[in-house]
């Protein structure tokens, strides 16, 4: 797909085709849309087709005057999805009319900006717009992660009774989620860290503090990353032990059942027998049967109970 916007009164606004000054954005975009903005802008090639790569390195190239910044976002995955977050690389094109992004993945920052997530815009304004783009990406790591703790304290929940191992694979799948965090947060450190260190594109002194703010924000969640994977690791091996236990009392509860149903079907069969046997031509047979098979169930929970075992 691809979209121009561009700034009105702060706001983002979209356009019907290039004007200088827009934000050129491609989601996925398909082998003509790309030619097209090569064409209007005269980029290289390699640089729409590097952020499509899904296993792209953030990272800052320069070529002919354009500078590409690669940086990796999250995004959700969904219910059925074998873990609940990714990291997917974004690309950031300074052309000299225009911002150029590019994205395999339409749920991403890039999504919230034109949502009217940022206030007081200026597609104009490339390097100003691309630390606002960090620093909202920044935010939607720390988001994802408070969501993480949600659902890891949703299935710890769970697991306090569980005998299955459907909580833990929820967990691991969290962890996964974490582990794609962590690279990425790390990479895109580095990356904004050569920008600061090397000045790749002018900053005025507000610049700077932004990026400064973006630095921290980034090591926030690589901290919070950190403690959320510490505490997933210990809590699959805690509770992978109370799984154990949980089933080993309900493999104890059954067999208490099964010896507690045993006595009384052993005593009725015995009276059962096509043999004569003790209390046959009582009256009160049947009574004094089942009062001495509930006497036998009695005495052997009251043993089991003394022992511990219930």
């Amino acid at each position: 797909m691809l979209e121009f916007f561009k700034s009105l009164e702060g706001k983002i606004r979209p356009l019907a085709h290039f004007e200088p000054g827009c934000w050129i954005n491609l989601t996925a975009p398909t082998p003509q849309e790309i030619e097209e903005v090569r064409q209007i802008l005269g980029l290289p090639l390699d640089f729409l087709h590097y952020p499509l790569d899904p296993d792209e390195r953030p990272r800052v190239e320069r070529e002919n005057g354009y500078l590409l910044i690669i940086f990796k976002t999250s995004v959700p995955m969904g219910d059925k999805a074998d873990f609940p977050f990714d990291t997917v690389p974004v690309g950031l094109i300074h052309a000299k009319d225009a911002l150029v992004t590019v994205c395999s993945s339409p749920d991403t920052v890039l999504s919230d900006i034109k949502q009217g997530t940022l206030r007081y815009v200026s597609t104009a304004k490339k390097n100003r717009l691309t630390l606002q783009i960090f620093s909202l990406s920044a935010q939607r790591f720390l988001a994802h992660l408070r969501q993480i703790e949600k659902l890891a304290e949703l299935a710890e929940d769970r697991l306090q009774s569980s005998t299955r191992n459907q909580e833990l694979l929820e967990l691991l799948k969290l962890q996964k989620s974490l582990v794609y965090f962590m690279t990425a947060l790390r990479s895109n450190e580095a990356m904004m860290e050569r920008i600061r260190r090397e000045h790749l594109f002018e900053m005025f002194p507000d610049d700077t503090d932004l990026l400064n703010d973006v630095l921290t924000e980034n090591l926030q969640a690589i901290q919070m990353t950190e403690i959320n994977t510490n505490i997933l690791s210990t809590m699959m091996g805690a509770f992978a032990s109370v799984i154990s236990n949980n089933l080993n009392a309900v493999m104890k509860f059954l067999a208490v059942a099964t010896v507690v149903v045993a006595i009384p079907t052993l005593i009725t069969g015995i009276f059962g027998m096509n043999v004569k046997l003790p209390l046959e031509d009582t009256p009160e047979a049947l009574p004094i049967i089942l009062l001495s098979a509930l006497g036998a169930v009695g005495v052997v929970l009251y043993i089991l109970w003394r022992r511990g075992w219930l």
